[in-house]
């Protein structure tokens, strides 16, 4: 993992996954890769529960990460991935 995105969804995280790959930061986890990848969703449950302590079972097919759920966890993932970059992406609060 070499880039962890720590923006919600709706700040242009879309984007930013194509944006990354484009730049050869690829593939990148976004939540429409959770939905895809249906075997993802039980590891991403242990995630939420604190039962999760080996990242690479999810990200092991990653370069990067951003959006949901991956922003949630963006500490724990900066922890395990010391090395990586982390991006923060935002959206003006008055055009939600």
């Amino acid at each position: 993992m070499k880039i962890i995105g720590a923006g919600f969804g709706r700040t242009g995280t879309l984007s930013l996954k194509y944006a990354l790959e484009e730049l050869g930061f690829g593939p990148c986890c976004h939540m429409r890769e959770v939905v895809r990848r249906q075997s993802h969703v039980a590891l991403w449950q242990a995630a939420v529960e604190g039962e999760l302590t080996e990242w690479d079972r999810i990200f092991a097919d990653y370069e990067a990460a951003v959006d949901w759920p991956t922003c949630r966890f963006y500490q724990e993932l900066l922890a395990y991935y010391p090395d990586a970059k982390l991006i923060l992406t935002v959206r003006d609060p008055d055009r939600w």
